[in-house]
């Protein structure tokens, strides 16, 4: 294979993209990274209750993901009941663009589609 064709080959060690989408992809990652950007810090049930049809386990997968990655911070208050917080950092808050990007794009295609609005749910 030429040098020209190795270097057009994308695979997970070479490819910006598809190392970004591992961090931030799946249903749910970005959906909780919008959640906190618009809400700044919020509980677990709180975020929950937000992301309609999320698991318990599908949520705290994803957030420790995000967590592991740099994207979220988990605060944890030593009290009973025990209370945890989760917000962005400032990793998670360089995302930011990208999020109001994507979502004036959906915005956008679901206007012209004809679609409901439901912003206030997301």
């Amino acid at each position: 294979m030429s040098q020209n064709k190795e270097q057009g080959v994308i695979n997970e060690k070479n490819c910006v993209m598809i190392y970004s989408m591992e961090i931030i992809g799946g249903k749910w990652r970005v959906p909780i990274l919008w959640k906190l950007y618009q809400n700044k810090t919020m509980r677990y049930n709180d975020l929950k209750r937000n992301l309609v049809g999320i698991t318990n386990i599908m949520l705290t997968r994803s957030l420790k993901s995000l967590e592991e990655n740099g994207l979220v911070s988990r605060k944890e208050f030593n009290q009973i009941p025990p209370r945890v917080e989760y917000s962005l950092t400032d990793n998670g808050l360089q995302l930011v663009p990208a999020l109001e990007a994507i979502f004036n794009w959906g915005k956008e295609r679901m206007t012209k589609e004809d679609m409901t609005l439901k912003t206030a749910r997301c």
